[in-house]
């Protein structure tokens, strides 16, 4: 069995704890964050953010050609520092929420999966991240 590669990407956010967690996980939030690229989007989210709930969000083309929804339930959940799920797919995913000073470093750590490029996993997970940064600096919430 071929050893499962673990990817890493993290970003220091400009926002206390609170803020950043509130955004990371309201579904209003999310579908305004929640793409890799300006042609992507995220139309719908559900998000049950407890042990054992899950969420959903759909990322779809903005021109209709490709989606697919992104889904999991959480094994972990420990408000404003922890969050671990199992995607449905049976990876799984970690992001830790650490505020010092003023500011929240997240860092997501996943099972890259095996169609693509791990690589090419880290910029997409990297780049939602760094959209995702973008949203709640600007956010007056």
């Amino acid at each position: 069995m071929k050893e499962q590669v673990k990817i890493k990407v993290q970003a220091e956010i400009n926002a206390p704890v609170e803020k950043v967690w509130k955004m990371w996980n309201s579904p209003e939030d999310i579908m305004n964050w929640n793409s890799a690229d300006p042609s992507w989007h995220c139309p719908s989210s559900n998000n049950d953010l407890r042990v054992g709930g899950t969420f959903t969000n759909r990322m779809e083309a903005r021109d209709g050609s490709f989606g697919f929804d992104f889904s999991g339930t959480y094994d972990r959940v420990d408000q404003n520092k922890e969050i671990a799920y199992t995607m449905s797919d049976g990876r799984t995913a970690s992001t830790i929420f650490d505020e010092q000073d003023g500011k929240t470093l997240v860092t997501t750590s996943f099972d890259a999966e095996t169609e693509n490029d791990p690589e090419f996993q880290k910029q997409g997970w990297q780049a939602i991240l760094d959209n995702f940064v973008k949203y709640t600096e600007s956010s007056n919430n």
